[in-house]
């Protein structure tokens, strides 16, 4: 891409509007000083002593730091948290964010709030050593009602945005943001509104997904496309004009440090 063209994207930063839905989750971060370590009384176990907790979002959270730190003025996030201290936590987090609305973050008593517990153990003279993540997630179905809110969110802020930003970030199928009747919400409204801006990525899959701009890696199209082993960068560029040209929407693959592959509806790169 030419100089003048970034510049030219950079400078809409300043104006844009954006709306992100999908699964905020809690980062927590547990730094453990190995030098305060004692022996269990109980259990004659090591103890781990922490001096420092550190929280931010997560997940679709991190699409969100993102946001912020390249300067969007507006954005507005649309999810759910538990009514639990890890909710608390991330709320505190999301309100020290610039220019961040979260009228419709949703807490509700019917959902833990998905949380990635990380232990680091501290060393003066390598890297932080991370220990076993802890994890807290919702292993039933979201409640019809959870889902009701997210869509009405989404009637709200859509007139209101540029773009949406939509991320799957469960591991098991309606136990998150992303239902189906969210993602059948978000079908009609790209029918309603073609020129609408709304790209999706899922942790999981994109397969379920109704027409719309997909964002995935390398590895997630060539699972896509149930490929043998890791696809070339060409086979990159060729399976994501199939994809694209079949949803009528653009597709963007990442491919590390061989850059992003953007196919257009046309068929087009």
């Amino acid at each position: 891409m030419k100089t003048q063209a970034i510049e030219t994207i950079l400078d809409r930063y300043d104006h844009l509007r954006l709306g992100i839905v999908g699964d905020v989750c809690l980062d927590r971060y547990f730094e453990i000083d190995p030098s305060r370590g004692e022996i269990s009384i109980e259990t004659g176990l090591e103890v781990y002593n922490i001096d420092r907790v550190r929280c931010q979002p997560g997940a679709a959270g991190t699409i969100l730091n993102n946001l912020v730190a390249l300067g969007i003025p507006t954005i507005h996030l649309i999810g759910f948290c538990g009514e639990d201290a890890e909710g608390w936590q991330l709320r505190r987090a999301l309100q020290t964010l610039a220019g961040v609305h979260i009228d419709h973050f949703i807490t509700t008593p019917h959902r833990h709030t998905f949380t990635y517990t990380k232990p680091l153990v501290r060393h003066s003279d390598r890297p932080p050593e991370e220990l076993h993540r802890l994890d807290q997630k919702n292993w039933t179905s979201t409640p019809r009602e959870v889902s009701l809110q997210i869509m009405e969110a989404i009637h709200k802020v859509a007139p209101q945005v540029d773009a949406l930003m939509v991320m799957d970030q469960v591991d098991h199928k309606n136990t998150g943001v992303m239902t189906d009747e969210v993602l059948k919400t978000l079908a009609e409204l790209q029918q309603k509104n073609p020129s609408l801006l709304i790209m999706a990525d899922s942790r999981r899959s994109l397969k379920d997904y109704p027409p719309m701009t997909f964002k995935m890696n390398a590895a997630e199209l060539g699972a896509w496309v149930e490929a043998p082993s890791s696809i070339s960068a060409q086979n990159v560029e060729r399976q994501a004009c199939d994809l694209a040209r079949s949803t009528g929407h653009e597709v963007y693959v990442s491919m590390a440090e061989h850059g992003i592959c953007m196919a257009q509806a046309d068929g087009q790169t």
